[in-house]
């Protein structure tokens, strides 16, 4: 039983923290995936590469790459002009002409029309300890 609980802790952290994480470093995004394949794991140690992952300074490439996949809950939902909106944003993002908040902010609004709880829970979206709007 107890293990069962720690595999549903880790998969809750995971799932909160995972966009975060890939905007710092896609591999330990991969690395926490291949973690929690295991079968006995301990929610310390995803802890543990979470934070790691936020020591990484961002890399305006593993931002967009995590909002890219953000994107991908809206892409049936959205409109057409929604979507050339995020694109452009992404890239004026990637060339340093808008901030990281200027993303939060776009996709926060595209969850207010098309609501997704999981996403809604993301620590890249509504910030953490980790996180800093700005």
């Amino acid at each position: 039983m107890e293990t069962n609980n720690q595999r549903a802790l880790c998969q809750q952290l995971w799932a909160e923290n995972k966009y975060l994480v890939l905007s710092h470093s896609s591999n330990i995004y991969k690395d926490i995936r291949q973690y929690l394949k295991q079968e006995v794991v301990e929610l310390s140690q995803v802890q543990e590469m979470i934070d790691r992952a936020c020591q990484i300074p961002e890399h305006r490439g593993q931002v967009c790459n995590a909002f890219q996949h953000i994107w991908g809950y809206f892409k049936k939902k959205a409109t057409e002009t929604e979507r050339k909106d995020y694109m452009f944003l992404l890239e004026r993002y990637h060339s340093g002409h808008v901030t990281k908040e200027e993303l939060i902010v776009k996709t926060r609004d595209l969850l207010e029309r098309y609501p997704n709880a999981y996403l809604q829970h993301s620590t890249l979206l509504k910030g953490d300890s980790h996180e800093t709007l700005a």
